[in-house]
């Protein structure tokens, strides 16, 4: 089994921080707009190094979405980032009509995501965005597993792609295991660990738990394959198929509701291609809470034990 190795903890948000700042010595015309959480975002990073190029509005996340959508038709690259609660909901008009209508290169950090963020409550996890913003024409959206990851895909984002982006990104320090040197490719998914039995296809946080995961499954004599899905839109429908093909059985595992995200899209992909049993793992229609990650994630059934048994629970109903 492939060997992965925690690096040490750390936020996903600072990975895109990193990235923007980096970016910022590459691209005179990057600008970064400011929503009252820089530091949270990690884009203190960037106002510190270039602070003519750094614009801050306060708590106005609707105005941000349209003034960035017009500095993008201006020649600028706006890059700005807020709570994915705020930026999928409540500046998802702007978004909608002001930056994917138009097809304009906006990289929006959407941050927060996931059950995990932890003691913010109900309110400001963002369990709905994947839903909203990948039924956008135009966008691409993207969950990167770790830190290393997120600046990676960032900055691919920034080189790559001409329309908007939507980088979703946790608030709370995980495993950062991912090569630091990785090459990105936006709309490929990855094979992390090879099996046969079923494959675990993961997304952000989860990707480490699906790991985790693995090993214990192989002590119950499961050959576990572990998919990372870190492109939502575009999805990469052939590696999917592929993975269908060979496991006959697949469990998507996501910090998102179980309508509307990476097991939704899963499976509309493979509705069309290659139909196989499949178990969706989520928050179960339903809002957070307070509480710390780890007390979430266990309540919510979205850590590595519960990932082992939805496994073994789903070998035992479809492949039996």
């Amino acid at each position: 089994m492939t060997e992965f190795v925690n690096q040490g903890d750390k936020a996903t948000r600072l990975g895109f921080g990193e990235a923007v700042a980096e970016a910022g010595g590459i691209y005179s015309n990057l600008v970064v707009l400011g929503a009252d959480i820089t530091t949270s975002v990690g884009l203190n990073l960037f106002a510190e190094r270039y602070p003519e190029r750094f614009f801050s509005f306060g708590i106005a996340e609707q105005n941000i979405a349209a003034v960035a959508a017009g500095m993008a038709l201006s020649g600028k690259i706006p890059v700005f980032s807020t709570y994915g609660v705020f930026a999928a909901f409540r500046a998802a008009d702007q978004i909608r009509v002001s930056i994917c209508y138009n097809d304009v290169k906006v990289i929006i950090g959407g941050a927060h995501a996931g059950i995990s963020v932890g003691p913010d409550g109900a309110t400001h996890q963002a369990l709905e965005d994947i839903a909203v913003m990948r039924a956008l024409p135009n966008i691409t959206l993207i969950s990167p597993a770790d830190a290393n990851q997120a600046r990676a895909a960032t900055l691919e984002a920034i080189h790559r792609i001409n329309g908007p982006v939507y980088i979703r990104f946790g608030r709370e320090p995980v495993p950062n295991f991912t090569n630091p040197n990785q090459h990105f490719e936006i709309g490929k998914g990855q094979i992390l660990i090879d099996g046969t039995d079923v494959a675990i296809i993961a997304t952000g946080h989860m990707v480490w738990e699906a790991i985790t995961a693995s090993k214990e499954l192989a002590n119950h004599g499961v050959n576990a394959m572990v998919v990372n899905i870190h492109t939502i839109k575009p999805i990469d429908k052939k590696l999917l198929v592929d993975v269908a093909r060979k496991t006959g059985l697949i469990v998507t595992v996501e910090e998102h509701q179980v309508h509307g995200g990476l097991g939704s899209a899963v499976s509309e992909a493979l509705a069309q291609e290659h139909p196989v049993p499949m178990k969706i793992m989520g928050m179960p229609d339903c809002f957070g809470e307070s509480g710390t990650p780890a007390e979430l994630l266990q309540k919510y059934g979205l850590n590595a034990n519960a990932i082992t048994q939805q496994v073994l629970d789903a070998l035992n109903r479809f492949k039996q």
